[in-house]
């Protein structure tokens, strides 16, 4: 947080800890995260070790997972040929992730000529780069609405149970008008990279309540 990292200063963090513990950012980060985290900045350069930096890693790779988890998988794929030619020059990250943030934009259209193959070649990319492992690619192979609801919840490092608890709770708080509380739910989610959308049902008139992976 624009200090240098000491045990004196009582600011050190292990890997482990980051891992296994909310210690930093009340949360548990995954490997992946981390490694994203890390390479955003140049190997010459000095990290400066931030919730911010960490949850700017989070949603950019969901950004690059959002194409692949509906129809893009590694072993379909190929790691692009830039983004190996971008690591050779002096691990030029910056330039990798550029042509991802291509990829996902090719996966994503619905004007590209072979979206398909840009998201196996995406996906392909993040697994061979290390910021991506196969389950974040199972939503992809999910049997059911409830399998897929609980791998997306898990990519954000939670429970689907406990995400569908606490939506209860704020539909609850909102039906006698507690929208304080609803509104404190709704923002521990998104502190949680839960993102909410209301609706009405049309036939009942009932408010319900959708969630997604906050990207």
């Amino acid at each position: 947080e624009g200090e240098k990292m000491s045990k004196s200063l009582g600011n050190f963090v292990t890997i482990h800890e980051l891992l296994n513990t909310d210690k930093f950012g009340g949360r548990k980060w995954s490997g992946e995260v981390l490694r994203l985290a890390m390479l955003m900045t140049h190997y010459r350069q000095p990290i400066d070790w931030t919730v911010n930096r960490l949850q700017e890693a989070t949603s950019r790779r969901l950004r690059w997972l959002g194409p692949t988890v509906s129809r893009g998988l590694p072993e379909k794929g190929k790691v692009d040929e830039r983004v190996v030619a971008s690591l050779s020059d002096d691990l030029n990250c910056t330039e990798a992730f550029g042509i991802l943030d291509d990829l996902a934009r090719l996966a994503r259209s619905t004007e590209t000529h072979d979206p398909a193959t840009a998201a196996h070649n995406l996906a392909a990319s993040l697994k061979w780069l290390g910021v991506a492992k196969d389950e974040d690619f199972a939503v992809a192979r999910a049997s059911s609405e409830h399998l897929s609801s609980s791998i997306k919840a898990a990519m954000a490092g939670q429970s689907l149970e406990d995400i569908q608890s606490r939506i209860a709770a704020r539909l609850e708080a909102r039906k006698r008008k507690d929208f304080k509380e609803s509104d404190r739910i709704r923002d521990e989610l998104a502190n949680m990279g839960i993102t909410l959308k209301d609706s009405k049902n049309k036939e009942t008139g009932e408010i319900e309540t959708t969630w997604e992976v906050a990207r």
